[in-house]
């Protein structure tokens, strides 16, 4: 987990000897709410004159965006009043974006008995409450996975919890009551596991303060290894939504294909996995991921993790999973086929379309979307055109373009058409790059064109090709 920021201040320039007006001081403040949050949350690089000198930073544009989209708010990067009053509710300290960089270990435990200890007790409950609360939190994941728990009162522990406030020698230390209700660490060792709950908020039972068993449910989930998700139906959002009716609580289908991805389903499960347990065993059509030889058939972004396609499989790499996760295509989505020709993801709606010959199908999360597979030529190819070979939707021109052997097309998501003057010759606009393209992936302000084992990455403000990788090395081969 990236540190959690400390307050910036900001130094303005004023030329004029005017007092700031007080549409203007409302203004700033809510900058340098916007700014923090990005901070903490989004691993937006502490840049103190972003804001102050240029209020439309394309940089700190890109964040809003991408922190507004994983919210599930309008994308307009613009602080506008739903984000601001988005940013101003209670959450989960965990960022959104980063990576736990800083813990040793993977991100999931390799034993299915796991030991916890209440360290410490909240004034605001009885200690049997407490208990009792925690257990209940635990039993959610142990339902749906092998995994058991068992308490421990001294020593150490997988897990540990305890009731904290301000700084807690963790150095990401509490702000008092308000924003952040809690934080916790993915599995390992030391550190790894714990959960810490800011006791200045007024923990409950109920709704009449913060309602204990959902920040405990979710923060063991990051315990567990999983991170936050973009879906405001499950408990893993960042975001604390005081509950209705806790006698009617379920985990959402994201939760679920979250927990037993890394784990599996409980052993009296009579369905089987709804995803594959903890990775596909190796065999002889399984592809290696750091074989020096390995391409790759698509990729696509999804919802801030990338999706590497390979014959039957993908690897899911997570900005907080230190190791990718490979799963069978069909244990997700068991109407798309194998062997895919192409991938790309529509950010402003989290919609994945992934083509194989002449049909394409719409992906949101792990769901088909109805009225798919359609015909590649409603997009606007020529009759002869039988499959495409790579795609990338460009994020802040809203087009899409289609990769086919020598040549690209140009697609405009807005109009939902294909543009006039296409095809062109992929040399002619990304000089470098190599006339066959397997994949296409737009991150960091490049593009990435995946060949064979090779990648590009290509600049497109500067028109060249600045560095060329292994296919693999996205995966930390």
């Amino acid at each position: 987990m990236k540190h959690l920021a400390i307050l910036v201040l900001f130094c303005l320039t004023i030329c004029s000897a005017h007092p700031l007006t007080g549409a203007e001081r409302k203004e700033d403040s809510s900058i340098d709410l916007v700014q923090q949050y990005l901070e903490n949350y989004y691993n937006l690089t502490k840049d103190v004159k972003q804001f102050a000198k240029r209020r439309d930073s394309s940089h700190v544009v890109k964040k809003i965006r991408e922190m507004q989209k994983f919210l599930g708010l309008e994308v307009t990067g613009k602080p506008d009043p739903d984000t601001l009053a988005m940013i101003r509710k209670p959450r989960c300290g965990v960022p959104d974006v980063g990576q736990f960089t800083t813990f040793a270990g993977m991100p999931k435990w390799r034993k299915t008995h796991l030991t916890y200890r209440i360290v410490n007790y909240t004034p605001d409950l009885p200690g049997e409450a407490v208990d009792l609360t925690i257990e209940k939190a635990l039993e959610v994941w142990a339902k749906v996975t092998p995994l058991t728990f068992s308490k421990v009162y001294e020593g150490d522990a997988d897990i540990m919890i305890s009731f904290v406030v301000g700084a807690h020698g963790d150095f990401f230390p509490f702000n008092g009551p308000g924003n952040v209700l809690a934080h916790a660490y993915p599995p390992g060792p030391g550190l790894c596991g714990d959960v810490h709950f800011n006791d200045d908020q007024l923990w409950r039972e109920d709704n009449s303060g913060t309602n204990l068993f959902l920040v405990a449910a979710h923060e063991l989930g990051h315990s567990l290894g999983l991170y936050h998700s973009a879906d405001p139906r499950a408990l893993m959002y960042s975001i604390y939504n005081a509950p209705t009716d806790l006698t009617r609580f379920r985990l959402s289908q994201d939760d679920l294909n979250g927990i037993q991805s890394l784990y599996g389903p409980p052993p009296s499960s009579p369905d089987g996995p709804a995803v594959p347990t903890e990775s596909v065993p190796p065999g002889p059509e399984t592809p290696a991921m750091c074989d020096p030889t390995l391409s790759f058939d698509a990729i696509s972004s999804l919802r801030g993790e990338i999706l590497f396609f390979k014959d039957r499989y993908f690897w899911r790499r997570s900005h907080l999973n230190l190791e990718p996760e490979f799963h069978l295509i069909s244990t997700f989505w068991p109407s798309i086929p194998s062997g895919l020709d192409a991938a790309y993801e529509v950010s402003n709606n989290n919609t994945v379309f992934v083509f194989k010959g002449n049909h394409f199908w719409a992906i949101r999360g792990t769901e088909v979307q109805a009225g798919y597979p359609k015909d590649i030529h409603t997009l606007g190819f020529p009759p002869a055109m039988g499959r495409i070979d790579a795609a990338v939707s460009d994020k802040e021109k809203k087009k899409t373009y289609f990769f086919v052997e020598d040549s690209y097309w140009q697609f405009d998501e807005n109009s939902q058409s294909m543009e006039q003057g296409f095809p062109r010759l992929i040399v002619d606009d990304f000089p470098g790059v190599e006339p066959k393209v397997d994949a296409v992936l737009q991150e960091f302000g490049f593009f990435y064109f995946f060949s064979g084992p090779l990648q590009f990455e290509f600049d497109p403000n500067a028109r060249m090709v600045t560095r060329i990788l292994k296919s693999n090395n996205w995966l930390y081969c």
